[in-house]
């Protein structure tokens, strides 16, 4: 199964390459910078990639079945909902939505303004899109910010159909 995560350039770059490096083995799998998901890893993590809109996930016929936008930037998050394709992460969202292969979008601001949550909405009414801001559980009693990752990264992994056991589950 073909998995591609992109990361936009909304602060907590480094969740989307942490879900990114958990996938499991038999996931074959894709990673997408942004722009400004470059600057943001300048800054948090010295990992410097650039963006590729002729790259293989630009094409339906590649055929990814997993899309994660994690984190995903108002900026990006707008420009998936209004249909604009003008780089490969909003590219290979498009792809996702016209194929209806699985979209899980991690919008990561805070507090979300009208225009946020009518994008969102609008997404959300399309099959196989999956709004999943990345909003902590206490269940399962976190004690370390590797604790509260793992419980995102394994609810993000529960929305995508993909098995896990990240975190302790509801009893």
């Amino acid at each position: 199964m073909k998995t591609l995560v992109c990361i936009s350039g909304a602060s907590g770059v480094k969740l989307g390459l942490k879900l990114y490096n958990m996938l499991p083995p038999q996931y074959e799998r894709y990673l997408v910078l942004s722009e400004h998901a470059k600057t943001v890893f300048e800054k948090e993590e010295n990992i410097f990639i650039n963006e590729d809109i002729s790259a293989p996930p630009a094409s339906g016929s590649f055929g990814i079945d997993i899309t994660f936008i994690v984190p995903c930037s108002m900026n990006t998050l707008a420009k998936i909902a209004l249909g604009i394709a003008d780089n490969l992460t909003t590219r290979a969202a498009g792809v996702a939505i016209k194929e209806k292969k699985k979209l899980i979008i991690a919008p990561r601001e805070l507090p979300f303004s009208e225009i946020n949550i009518e994008h969102m909405l609008r997404l959300s009414k399309i099959q196989n899109v999956i709004i999943a801001p990345p909003v902590l559980g206490y269940y399962n009693k976190p004690e370390t910010i590797e604790d509260m990752e793992l419980f995102l990264i394994g609810k993000w992994f529960d929305a995508a159909g993909i098995e896990n056991n990240l975190f302790k589950r509801w009893e």
